[in-house]
């Protein structure tokens, strides 16, 4: 298993593209709208966000979904199409008019959208521009490329990966995109994704995987703690790669399931480090718990935790918020056993040991903590449960971009 170039484009018979066509009225230079077709039918599957307050795009998906399979996937930014008026009628306004330009059903098209919450998605424009949407679209890295920049809403940089492996003999390609920098926070993805890939595989087999990954890559990340109304993350599987058909657990399976696992937790790592204002990314590992549940629910914690997140940004390595973090986590421990390390590419520094804090170089621990990526290394002697979660810092940014995020 290897990593390439080429995001939703990388796998055979995708193609992608991206156009402005006017839902951000004050950004005209920003792509607002991407479009992913498959050549041929694919199996599909999608996991989507726990919040009871659902963006319209999620119920229409949920029934466009129902047998299975999908061909194509359009989404929108600038607009989240979230408790606003006409929100499914729009939602499946999109689909069709994507549909009648590609050539299929309504309802083999998935939509999603993203963006600020409670307005009324101009939907007329969406569906002006699809003949030259479609016109854009190319088996490309470009393509890719163009529909990563047209879902981004205030991430600074585009997310998009590519994996290849051997499956059954034959090479097999998953590729994605996925925007998210605000409202991030553990609970199935808190983000859009779509992810492409040419296995053959069910679609039975696609939604396993799907569960299972989001489970330990996308769950596992945190920003700030708010949970989108949008989250979505979607798959298609249009079988072009000719390997022997998964329908069941084996080796296959797990060869798929390996590789979307290493995309999936590459994206997440690239949502957590391009969190809104952030300096820092956070990676917390958790060694020693009573078992992975336990050490994740930690992990979580601790990566959540604001008083952490500000340490972080002023490099202060004050490992007190990190246990404190960790008690209210929910779970039961003896923090008499527990020790933490601050890691980086500076060095490592121990600063706490069986629950007790001990003598550190506090310019050393600066130096560490200053760089980008910071480790926090949390060691529990309870048993050999481990887990790794990703998150960010907090910083005077975040506040600026979310008190005028509308304007």
């Amino acid at each position: 298993m290897k990593f390439i170039d080429g995001g939703v484009c990388a796998a055979q018979g995708f193609r992608a593209g991206g156009i402005h066509v006017g839902v951000k009225t004050r950004a005209a230079w920003k792509k607002d709208v991407a479009l992913i077709v498959s050549d041929v039918e694919c199996a599909a599957a999608a996991v989507f966000t726990k919040n009871v307050v659902k963006a319209a795009p999620i119920h229409v998906d949920r029934r466009h979904l129902a047998d299975g399979r999908a061909r194509a996937v359009i989404a929108n930014s600038g607009n989240a199409n979230a408790c606003a008026p006409n929100g499914e009628e729009n939602a499946e306004r999109m689909c069709a008019a994507a549909a009648a330009a590609i050539g299929c059903a309504p309802e083999d098209v998935l939509v999603s959208s993203t963006g600020v919450i409670g307005q009324t998605l101009n939907v007329q424009v969406i569906e002006n521009g699809i003949p030259e949407l479609c016109r854009t679209l190319v088996h490309s890295a470009e393509g890719s490329d163009a529909a990563a920049h047209a879902i981004m809403t205030t991430d600074t940089v585009k997310k998009e990966a590519a994996v290849e492996t051997s499956i059954g003999g034959k090479i097999v390609r998953i590729g994605g995109i996925a925007k998210g920098s605000g409202m991030i926070h553990p609970n199935m993805g808190t983000m859009l994704c779509f992810l492409t890939t040419d296995c053959d595989i069910s679609s039975e087999m696609i939604r396993e995987a799907l569960l299972e990954v989001t489970r330990v890559s996308f769950n596992r990340i945190s920003v700030d703690g708010d949970t989108s109304t949008n989250d979505t993350c979607l798959v298609l599987a249009n079988g072009l790669a000719g390997n022997p058909s998964i329908t069941s657990q084996g080796a296959d399976y797990d060869a798929f399931l390996e590789a979307l696992r290493a995309l999936c937790v590459e994206m997440a790592r690239r949502i957590a480090a391009d969190g809104e204002g952030a300096k820092h990314m956070i990676t917390c590992t958790v060694e020693g718990a009573t078992d992975e549940a336990q050490a994740e629910r930690i992990a979580k914690s601790v990566i959540s935790s604001t008083l952490t997140k500000a340490a972080i940004f002023g490099a202060d390595a004050n490992w007190g918020r990190v246990l404190c973090a960790m008690g209210y986590s929910g779970e039961a421990f003896d923090p008499d056993k527990v020790d933490v390390s601050f890691i980086s590419a500076a060095g490592s520094v121990a600063v706490c040991a069986q629950g007790r804090g001990l003598d550190f170089d506090e310019e050393a621990a600066k130096r560490i903590l200053t760089e980008h990526d910071v480790t926090i290394a949390v060691a529990m002697g309870e048993g050999n449960g481990a887990c790794t979660c990703w998150g960010c810092d907090i910083t005077y940014d975040y506040i600026k971009i979310n008190g005028d995020y509308r304007t």
